[in-house]
């Protein structure tokens, strides 16, 4: 049995595009085999033809409920649920805002926090200098006091 290799029949893959292998012709294209009368998805197919040997009446139902247009009802729900997805949109925005907006707050609240603790160090520092200071005065004006007054009761 020696068979020819796949390339060298001149009609394999000798075309682009989909091909459809058929006893009678060999590879061909799809679409030279496909029949002209099939309906699109926006054609419905006319009255069946009696000579045809094949017709789905599913497909037939298919291709009619494609071409009615959606009831009212159902337009009016689509719209509804368009605005409320809309408005959902708006909302998520809304919130990321507000959580970036929250999470500044937070950091400037910190930074804040930081800041007043550090004035309070520096104001105790300046208070514990003041109070040494007035210490230190009071201590050496009891010791003048104390000199002056023993300077005094001495000379007289």
């Amino acid at each position: 049995m020696n068979t020819p290799p796949m390339n060298s029949d001149p009609q394999f893959l000798s075309f682009k595009g989909l091909k459809q292998y058929t006893p009678e012709e060999g590879w061909g294209q799809v679409n030279a085999m496909l029949a002209d009368n099939v309906p699109t998805l926006t054609e419905t197919p006319d009255a069946p033809d009696p000579g045809a040997t094949m017709f789905d009446p599913l497909i037939h139902e298919l291709f009619e409920q494609l071409r009615v247009p959606p009831s009212d009802e159902l337009t009016q729900t689509w719209r509804t649920i368009a605005a409320e997805v809309n408005l959902l949109t708006q909302r998520m925005a809304l919130q990321r805002e507000l959580q970036e907006r929250l999470q500044k707050l937070d950091q400037d609240m910190v930074h804040l926090r930081t800041t007043i603790l550090s004035h309070l160090t520096d104001v105790q520092q300046v208070a514990d200098q003041q109070l040494s200071s007035a210490r230190l005065r009071a201590e050496v004006s009891a010791l003048a006091q104390h000199k002056l007054a023993a300077k005094l009761t001495t000379h007289r």
